[in-house]
């Protein structure tokens, strides 16, 4: 209600809400919101740790995770939380083995699938694959070496970010 700038400056967690619930809800947000959410990005650092995780959480677990993912990409509010994740768009996939296409083509594909996850799983899913940007490499064809262990390293970094549970975090590791 208002103008977007000012109610997203009034709460920054709103940023989130508004890509969660028109993700869950199926809406399109106006266009003067969704400038204001990708100018105002950056100010979602503002928010407790705790707070994002939680919104992160519900937008993988309420249905509709692939469309919240996607909506935060073109947002720009992933490159600010989870740059790692947003690292994964426009990575090539050897095509015999994914003919779907790229990394985050790939993972969008397996959120789409989520429905009744837990939340460990459904974070599972989401960063499975984040490894695979930095260990991206083209010689006789598509590699990605050792992205398992440098993905799990990521995601206890991610976790330990937003401050998940150290049994969570565990969970989370052994699924990447």
């Amino acid at each position: 209600i208002g103008e977007p700038s000012q109610r997203f400056g009034d709460d920054h967690l709103r940023l989130l809400r508004a890509v969660r619930f028109a993700a869950r809800l199926g809406f399109v947000i106006e266009g003067r919101t969704l400038a204001a959410i990708a100018e105002l990005a950056p100010l979602i650092h503002r928010v407790s740790a705790e707070r994002v995780r939680d919104e992160l959480t519900l937008m993988l677990t309420e249905g509709q995770a692939a469309r919240a993912m996607q909506l935060l990409l073109e947002t720009g509010l992933l490159r600010q939380l989870l740059p790692e994740v947003a690292a994964m768009e426009g990575v090539p996939q050897p095509p015999e083995f994914h003919p779907e296409g790229d990394v985050w083509t790939h993972v969008r594909l397996m959120l789409d699938q989520l429905a009744g996850a837990s939340p460990t799983l459904a974070w599972g899913v989401l960063l499975h694959d984040i490894g695979k940007p930095p260990t991206f490499r083209e010689a006789d064809r598509i590699r990605f070496d050792a992205h398992d262990a440098v993905g799990a390293q990521m995601a206890d970094q991610i976790c330990q970010r937003l401050r998940m549970s150290r049994d969570q975090t565990e969970q989370i590791d052994e699924l990447v």
